[in-house]
C-alpha cells in the first residue's frame, strides 16, 4: 500500500474512495463497528459472520474488501483469521476528509470537530455540554 500514502504519510485520493466505498455497503459498516467497539481485542472470522449473520464465505468476501480498503487487519493463528480495526488507517481517512473539507476555511470544519467529543474523557465533555 506504499504507493497510496504520499511522503506525509497521509492517504491520497484513490485510497480515500477506496475506504469509503468499502464502508458503504451495510454488512462491512457493521464488521467496522464491531471491531471498532472491541478494539484492541481482535474477533474471530467465524464469531464476525456469526454475529452479523452472514455466511461464512461471504462475510470473508466482505472482510477482504475491508482489508484492501486498509480499514481492517488480520491476524493468522493456525486456520483461524482474527480480525481487527485498523485504527491507523481510520485515522488517516478522517484526517484526509477533515484536511481536503474546508481549504482553510475554519468555519466550515469548526461546527464538526465541535461536535467530535465522543472521544473525550467524560469530565472533558461534561464541561463542553454545561
Amino acid at each position: 500500500m506504499v504507493d497510496n500514502v504520499d511522503m506525509s504519510r497521509h492517504i491520497n485520493e484513490k485510497t480515500a474512495i477506496e475506504a469509503l466505498t468499502a464502508l458503504a455497503q451495510p454488512t462491512r459498516i457493521e464488521v467496522f463497528r464491531r471491531l471498532i467497539k472491541s478494539h484492541p481485542d481482535e474477533i474471530a472470522a467465524g464469531e464476525i459472520a456469526r454475529q452479523c449473520k452472514t455466511p461464512h464465505n461471504t462475510m470473508s468476501t466482505h472482510l477482504a474488501v475491508l482489508m484492501r480498503a486498509g480499514l481492517v487487519s488480520v491476524r493468522k493463528e493456525g486456520r483461524m483469521m482474527h480480525y481487527g480495526a485498523n485504527l491507523a488507517g481510520f485515522q488517516k481517512l478522517m484526517a484526509f476528509l477533515l484536511q481536503d473539507c474546508c481549504h482553510g476555511r475554519a468555519e466550515v470544519c469548526a461546527p464538526l470537530v465541535a461536535e467530535l467529543t465522543c472521544c473525550l474523557p467524560a469530565k472533558e465533555r461534561k464541561k463542553l455540554h454545561v
